[in-house]
């Protein structure tokens, strides 16, 4: 276990470098591998780096609390129409559990992972803040929502319209196509998911593998960054382009402000 601690911060960094080189290629055309392989290592790299930014029981935690709720809730959107609409996943995502394909469970897990970390770092200036009141776990909770929404507001179309990932009974909604219910759903099922993970950290809070370096608090950083780098030049319909560069852009720029006083305090 503590050689697996020290390797923890090379393995996110190459977990990192493999998915960025992955949605890389995706850009040269997308395949039904390419989009598990990227999937799958972004999810080992923010399990990764969860377990070393709040220590292996947090980082299990939050990964079972994604992997489960993200599940349900996907399960319950494709065979009952609740939370996101009405629709049914096509096979271009891979093999499935139940009605959905298994790595989007995966994939709620990196994004919540993700939004938890660049909101505590525009609000805390630092990666975790622990344990705080019922109020404040509250608004973070929905906070890192609205950055996990953001992220959707350019891939939900591109997911539709170009990859034909998963298709929409209404397909004349609000936003390009899609319905608006589909935002209510993300906001709905990441902050559950996210509050959920907090609401542990009252009895359990947060405890780092070691010194944690400015670079490893980045690592989130880099897999939204690199998320809205592809929305912003692979984005369908072309008007989703400058959308994700704002809607991901401002958060990801005040997290990076948020980092850079938090590695100037450490």
């Amino acid at each position: 276990m503590k050689a697996l601690r020290e390797q923890l911060p090379h393995i996110t960094l190459a977990l990192l470098g493999a998915f960025l080189v992955a949605l890389a290629a995706r850009s040269y055309g997308e395949t039904t591998t390419l989009l598990m392989v990227s999937s799958v290592l972004m999810f080992g790299c923010c399990l990764a780096s969860a377990s070393h930014l709040l220590g292996f029981g947090p980082a299990l935690r939050f990964a079972a609390i994604g992997v489960v709720l993200g599940w349900i809730a996907e399960q319950l959107g494709a065979t009952q129409g609740w939370f996101f609409g009405s629709y049914t996943y096509t096979e271009v995502l891979g093999p499935r559990i139940g009605a959905v394909p298994f790595i989007i469970p995966l994939m709620w897990f990196a994004l919540c992972y993700v939004a938890y970390v660049i909101a505590n770092l525009i609000v805390w200036q630092a990666p975790s803040d622990g344990a705080p009141s019922l109020t404040q776990t509250l608004v973070m909770s929905f906070l890192a929502a609205m950055i996990v929404t953001a992220y959707d507001l350019g891939a939900d179309p591109y997911m539709v319209f170009t990859l034909k990932a998963w298709i929409m009974t209404k397909t004349d909604g609000g936003w390009f196509g899609e319905t608006l219910q589909g935002f209510v759903g993300w906001m709905t099922v990441s902050f559950v998911i996210i509050f959920s993970f907090r609401a542990t950290l009252r009895r359990h809070p947060p405890t780092t593998n070691g010194a944690v370096g400015p670079l490893h608090a980045l690592v989130p950083l880099f897999i939204y960054g690199g998320s809205m780098a592809f929305q912003a030049v692979q984005g369908s319909p072309i008007e989703t382009r400058t959308i994700a560069l704002f809607a991901m852009g401002i958060p990801l720029l005040t997290a990076l402000c948020g980092w850079t006083r938090w590695k100037e305090a450490a």
